[in-house]
Protein backbone atom coordinates (compact mmCIF):
# COMPACT_ATOMS: atom_id res chain seq x y z
CA UNK A 1 0.00 0.00 0.00
CA UNK A 2 1.13 3.37 -1.03
CA UNK A 3 2.60 5.77 1.72
CA UNK A 4 -0.64 8.17 1.37
CA UNK A 5 -3.40 6.11 1.30
CA UNK A 6 -1.72 4.71 4.30
CA UNK A 7 -1.91 7.92 5.83
CA UNK A 8 -5.08 8.23 4.90
CA UNK A 9 -6.71 4.67 6.14
CA UNK A 10 -4.82 5.58 9.57
CA UNK A 11 -6.27 8.81 9.77
CA UNK A 12 -9.97 7.48 8.98
CA UNK A 13 -9.20 4.62 11.99
CA UNK A 14 -8.51 7.06 14.47
CA UNK A 15 -10.97 9.61 13.45
CA UNK A 16 -13.70 6.69 14.15
CA UNK A 17 -12.25 6.09 17.15
CA UNK A 18 -12.41 9.56 18.76
CA UNK A 19 -15.30 10.00 17.33
CA UNK A 20 -17.21 7.46 18.96
CA UNK A 21 -15.22 7.92 21.75
CA UNK A 22 -16.69 11.74 22.22
CA UNK A 23 -19.98 10.57 21.90
CA UNK A 24 -19.94 8.22 24.15
CA UNK A 25 -17.87 9.97 26.85
CA UNK A 26 -19.05 13.60 25.95
CA UNK A 27 -22.43 13.32 24.55
CA UNK A 28 -21.64 15.66 21.79
CA UNK A 29 -22.88 14.94 18.32
CA UNK A 30 -19.72 16.50 16.81
CA UNK A 31 -16.14 16.23 18.68
CA UNK A 32 -15.38 18.64 21.84
CA UNK A 33 -12.62 20.83 21.55
CA UNK A 34 -10.44 18.17 23.94
CA UNK A 35 -11.46 15.56 21.34
CA UNK A 36 -10.67 17.68 18.33
CA UNK A 37 -7.56 19.05 19.54
CA UNK A 38 -6.74 15.31 19.97
CA UNK A 39 -7.94 14.34 16.53
CA UNK A 40 -5.71 17.34 15.08
CA UNK A 41 -2.55 15.86 16.67
CA UNK A 42 -3.09 12.66 15.99
CA UNK A 43 -3.37 13.44 12.14
CA UNK A 44 -0.28 15.45 12.94
CA UNK A 45 1.43 12.21 13.97
CA UNK A 46 0.36 10.63 11.17
CA UNK A 47 0.94 12.99 8.53
CA UNK A 48 4.94 13.50 9.99
CA UNK A 49 5.51 9.63 10.22
CA UNK A 50 8.87 8.83 9.26
CA UNK A 51 8.39 5.33 9.60
CA UNK A 52 5.10 5.10 8.03
CA UNK A 53 5.87 2.70 4.95
CA UNK A 54 7.33 -0.07 7.22
CA UNK A 55 4.45 0.09 10.24
CA UNK A 56 0.95 -0.67 10.67
CA UNK A 57 -0.49 1.40 13.58
CA UNK A 58 1.21 3.70 16.41
CA UNK A 59 0.96 1.18 19.00
CA UNK A 60 3.35 -1.53 16.86
CA UNK A 61 6.32 0.82 16.17
CA UNK A 62 9.46 1.00 18.35
CA UNK A 63 9.21 4.28 18.85
CA UNK A 64 6.57 6.72 20.35
CA UNK A 65 6.08 10.64 19.09
CA UNK A 66 3.33 10.77 21.20
CA UNK A 67 3.94 13.27 24.16
CA UNK A 68 3.41 11.34 27.56
CA UNK A 69 -0.35 13.33 27.56
CA UNK A 70 -1.38 12.45 24.58
CA UNK A 71 0.10 8.90 24.84
CA UNK A 72 -2.46 8.40 27.42
CA UNK A 73 -5.23 9.86 26.14
CA UNK A 74 -5.28 8.43 22.85
CA UNK A 75 -4.86 4.62 24.85
CA UNK A 76 -7.83 5.48 26.68
CA UNK A 77 -10.04 6.15 23.13
CA UNK A 78 -8.59 3.18 21.94
CA UNK A 79 -9.67 0.38 24.18
CA UNK A 80 -12.82 2.27 24.90
CA UNK A 81 -13.81 2.34 20.84
CA UNK A 82 -11.68 -0.80 19.98
CA UNK A 83 -14.93 -3.29 20.95
CA UNK A 84 -17.55 -0.73 19.70
CA UNK A 85 -16.15 -0.29 15.87
CA UNK A 86 -17.15 -3.95 15.57
CA UNK A 87 -20.44 -2.07 15.45
CA UNK A 88 -20.39 1.06 13.29
CA UNK A 89 -18.03 -0.04 10.70
CA UNK A 90 -17.25 -3.94 10.95
CA UNK A 91 -14.63 -3.64 8.23
CA UNK A 92 -12.38 -1.16 9.33
CA UNK A 93 -12.40 -2.78 12.52
CA UNK A 94 -11.63 -6.51 10.94
CA UNK A 95 -9.30 -4.93 9.20
CA UNK A 96 -7.26 -2.93 11.67
CA UNK A 97 -7.47 -6.46 14.13
CA UNK A 98 -5.81 -8.14 11.21
CA UNK A 99 -3.45 -5.73 10.36
CA UNK A 100 -2.50 -5.46 13.81
CA UNK A 101 -1.87 -9.00 14.45
CA UNK A 102 0.24 -9.51 11.37
CA UNK A 103 2.70 -6.89 12.20
CA UNK A 104 2.63 -8.04 15.68
CA UNK A 105 3.84 -11.39 14.41
CA UNK A 106 6.48 -9.57 11.74
CA UNK A 107 8.05 -8.17 14.57
CA UNK A 108 8.61 -11.40 16.98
Amino acid sequence: MKTIAKKEKEKKTISLMIKLYCKGKHRQKELCKDCLALENYAHKRIDLCPFMENKSFCSNCKIHCYEEKMRIKIKEVMRYSGPRMLLYDPLMALDHLISSFRERKKNQ
